[in-house]
């Protein structure tokens, strides 16, 4: 039976040269990138390689990109961090229809004793600015907005939002999971602090992510261990 596979949303098939790219890591080059010999220095420079590929997709510096394991661990780390830098801070500000990666988060955090203010939408799914500019409160650690909803398509201005925290003197985040590899991304041209994304959702394998960090964000690491991402996501 011939299958037609009409779900790229929820994850897309690895391709062929990213496939035909990986093998050689399963089998011959199987050395430690934290390694000291040059064996596992081999595998170090291509992951060097594979950090300059994603900034240059995003417009970004290599030294801003952080692997991850899944755009989820993305976005956690990128608002448990901001909550570490700023604990005087126990606001954050989102929207009513983000994905579960950060809904269910922040429901959790209002259960700690945070305060969540979750921004509505219109009945075509738009972002009600006017009721996100009011949202930001001095006591805000965090502005958390996906950049295109994963169920309806609608792309959030999160550029224009992240300007308006940015006025505030507020970190912004946004889950661009939905967003990389469809639309021009340059974060050259924004002032968003982190940006989180997921590999699978651009015909890599799953269990590969990215936290994009801007130069100079405070930053808090979420998985602490080795000195692997600069001491920023410890784990081989």
């Amino acid at each position: 039976m011939k299958t037609v596979y009409l779900d790229n949303n929820a994850t897309t098939r690895v391709a062929p040269e990213v496939m035909e790219a990986l093998v050689p890591y399963l089998g011959e080059y199987y050395g430690n990138p934290s390694s000291m010999h040059s064996f596992g220095g081999l595998v170090s420079r291509n992951v060097r390689e594979a950090r300059e590929q994603m900034a240059a997709l995003l417009g970004a510096e290599p030294d801003e990109i952080i692997f991850t394991s899944c755009g989820t661990e993305s976005d956690s780390t990128a608002v448990l961090s901001a909550l570490n830098v700023s604990p005087e801070k126990r606001r954050i500000v989102t929207s009513r229809v983000e994905h579960p990666a950060i809904k269910a988060l922040c429901e959790r955090l209002g259960k700690e004793g945070y305060y969540v203010t979750e921004v509505p939408v219109d009945s075509e799914g738009n972002l009600d600015m006017d009721e996100y500019g009011k949202s930001l409160a001095s006591d805000t650690a965090l502005v958390s907005l996906m950049w295109a909803n994963n169920e309806t398509g609608v792309i959030f201005p999160v550029e224009e939002a992240a300007a308006m925290a940015k006025e505030k003197g507020i970190l912004f985040h946004t889950d661009a999971v939905q967003t990389v590899g469809k639309i021009p991304v340059n974060m050259k041209e924004n002032v968003i602090d982190m940006l989180s994304l997921s590999g699978h959702k651009l015909h890599a394998p799953k269990g590969i992510g990215v936290l994009y960090v801007r130069k100079g964000t405070p930053f808090h690491p979420f998985l602490i261990g080795g000195h692997q991402e600069k001491g920023r996501r410890g784990g081989t």
